[in-house]
């Protein structure tokens, strides 16, 4: 698994997830364990990780569904 993004947003994440779900792109929510450690605050953002095969077309996916402000930049 490799990690597609982080946020601190609950619910974006909560949508995310469930769009790739729905794309059949293998998907799993990391440090929720951590988030919940420290009072759910919300400083530690969760990651959202994906297949690294499936990377490409996991940001295609969220972009295209208007999530692009989530997904860093990539490396030039």
């Amino acid at each position: 698994m490799e990690e597609l993004l982080r946020t601190n947003d609950v619910v974006a994440l909560g949508y995310m997830s469930g769009l790739l779900d729905q794309a059949g792109i293998l998907n799993m929510v990391a440090d929720n364990q951590v988030s919940a450690i420290e009072g759910s605050i919300g400083a530690f953002p969760r990651r959202l990780m994906v297949a690294g095969d499936a990377l490409a077309a996991a940001r295609a996916l969220l972009a295209e569904a208007g999530m692009g402000e989530y997904l860093p930049e990539l490396p030039d």
